[in-house]
């Protein structure tokens, strides 16, 4: 009898066409949601044409019944979707915790300048990222700008095929030799990655003028989408890598895009919950901004919109009291739905092979995650670690464990803790990846269509 325990193959385990057929959708949600505003107005569409309805529609009845389906839509930068189980909500729910924020590059207050003869946009680099790999690749322009008299404009340049895109210099080689002789971390710098919008200089017979490609850019923002130099004060806009994603490799097993950590697990969660029906245990797939630097800020985990949403669902449900906003929390089970390093063979030396995740050996639980010496870390307890084992197994969904590479290497972490914090059960488990928060990043499809089957046996209970 063969006791070593092996994670099957996914690819060995399961037809080909179902995986993908999810590849196909999610790269056609991924290829739309390039940034948290994107990522939340599409989930809101397929929520609704999924029959869930707006939250608002609920708050003008005053009522909740079994079975509803809602979808709440937090300053177009969050989105939670919510089955009503049998069960009162006070005693617990089953949640999909996943973000929909990315590492990015955020265009500054005051972007717009000139020198010798080329307008370029400054730039500041959001999340955890390599600087040096956003030069030299096509980049696009997303995001919002509201003008002096309050007109909210929607910018998306560089995506489409008969658009131009943009773009971060780089030194020459032949020039390089200094820049070669630093560290990775210096080879580019934050004031470096100045994105290049244009050269061609205003016409005009105005002395006064002194930046004329500069004017010329400000001209053509005007007669595109009626902004000022001004208005760029009050806007949020992002760039990300322009295009749409890749099938990879010779047999297409992998995908190529930008946004997968963590838009992978948001549309397993999404996809997982518009195939929940009745259920004894409210479902719920919390979609949230701002994980990438710290969950901070009103529309991130560590805010209480969350905890506000339910206080809420539950005053439409039954006579309110604080008492029972804790018990919803203190009997909910939590997936913290985060995509984890998968070991990659080009870098072993970062891994501990024998806990680190494989690609193509389905979705990833991990116990723990952290820096170091679990710094940081939520780190599950046995007792819930063995619940999902049963559901996982029970639904035939192929998982394996690992961690987030050797001990002392370094780590990360999720939004697990936060809700840990309120006294959920909460567990990391997420898709496996690799070139984690690259510009363009790689996952397996087989990975990703099996998140999505974990989680639907997670909320489907």
């Amino acid at each position: 009898m063969k006791r070593e325990f092996e994670p099957k193959n996914v690819w060995k385990e399961l037809e080909h066409k179902e995986i993908m057929d999810y590849a196909k959708r999610y790269m056609n949600f991924l290829d739309i949601a390039k940034t948290e505003r994107l990522a939340t107005k599409q989930i809101v569409k397929l929520a609704k044409e999924n029959g869930f309805k707006d939250y608002e529609e609920f708050v003008k009845i005053g009522k909740i019944n079994v079975g509803d389906k809602i979808v709440y839509n937090h300053k177009g930068k969050s989105a939670v979707l919510f089955v009503v189980g049998k069960k009162p909500i006070k005693d617990g729910m089953n949640i999909v915790g996943a973000h929909i924020d990315s590492p990015r590059l955020d265009i500054k207050a005051c972007p717009l300048y000139e020198d010798s003869n080329v307008a370029l946009f400054k730039t500041h680099y959001y999340g955890g990222v390599k600087k040096y790999q956003w030069t030299t690749i096509p980049l696009a322009l997303h995001g919002v700008v509201f003008t002096r008299e309050g007109k909210e404009v929607e910018i998306s340049f560089g995506d489409s095929d008969d658009e131009p895109v943009l773009y971060i210099n780089d030194l020459l080689i032949h020039l390089s030799a200094d820049q070669m002789e630093k560290k990775a971390s210096k080879v580019i710098e934050a004031e470096q990655l100045n994105v290049v919008v244009g050269q061609i200089p205003l016409k005009t017979d105005d002395k006064e003028v002194k930046n004329y490609v500069k004017e010329n850019i400000l001209k053509i923002l005007e007669e595109k989408y009626g902004i000022r130099e001004e208005d760029f004060m009050t806007a949020e806009l992002e760039i990300v890598p322009a295009g749409k994603s890749r099938h990879v490799g010779l047999d297409s097993s992998f995908i190529a895009g930008h946004g997968h950590d963590d838009r992978v697990c948001s549309y397993a969660g999404m996809e997982a919950i518009f195939k929940v029906q009745d259920v004894d245990t409210s479902a719920v797939c919390l979609l949230t901004d701002k994980e990438e630097v710290g969950s901070m800020g009103n529309t991130g985990m560590e805010s209480r919109f969350f905890e506000n949403l339910v206080a809420n669902l539950i005053a439409m449900q039954e006579d309110y009291n604080d008492l029972k906003i804790r018990s919803a929390f203190a009997n909910s089970q939590v997936l913290s739905a985060d995509v984890n390093a998968a070991f990659d063979p080009t870098f072993p030396e970062v891994m501990e092979k024998r806990n680190a995740a494989l690609v193509g050996h389905g979705i990833t639980i991990s116990k723990y995650t952290g820096v170091r010496g679990k710094g940081g870390c939520n780190d599950a307890n046995a007792e819930f670690l063995a619940i999902v084992r049963k559901v996982f197994d029970d639904n035939d969904v192929i998982w394996q464990t690992g961690e987030l590479g050797k001990a002392d290497q370094g780590g990360g972490g999720t939004i697990a803790y936060i809700l840990a914090n309120l006294g959920a059960e909460v567990l990391d488990c997420g898709t496996p990846m690799l070139s984690m928060h690259a510009p363009i990043e790689l996952v397996g499809k087989a990975d990703a269509y099996m998140s999505s089957k974990a989680y639907f046996a997670f909320l489907n209970r």
